[in-house]
């Protein structure tokens, strides 16, 4: 492959249709910077909890990147907003539900 193909190849984006993390209060997770989610995708919960997936506890909050994050699986069958596990609501927002970091959009089907 030639020098000039491979740089080509390597600026290649990919664009989903995603619903985005409108809001995530989460200060403590290593995406969070000033209320939003600056993974490139999260990944929501099992069969029947609507937590974070993507969420881990960290102190080193990268605040050079400033995309919106999105939904990118979502393994909560039993939500309304469930289609061929992936989600299908216009944004979510992301808070604790008790002491869990859960989707705050989840509804039951």
């Amino acid at each position: 492959m030639s020098a000039n193909k491979r740089k080509r190849s390597n600026a290649v984006k990919i664009t989903l249709d995603m619903p985005v993390i409108s809001k995530c209060v989460i200060s403590q997770c290593a995406y969070n910077v000033s209320n939003s989610c600056h993974a490139k995708a999260i990944t929501v919960g099992d069969d029947k909890n609507p937590c974070c997936d993507t969420f881990f506890s960290s102190n080193l909050h990268n605040r050079e990147v400033r995309r919106i994050a999105g939904v990118g699986a979502c393994k909560v069958t039993s939500c309304k907003f469930n289609s061929d596990l992936e989600c299908s609501a216009e944004k979510i927002d992301i808070g604790y539900t008790e002491n869990q970091v859960t989707c705050l959009t989840y509804r039951p089907a």
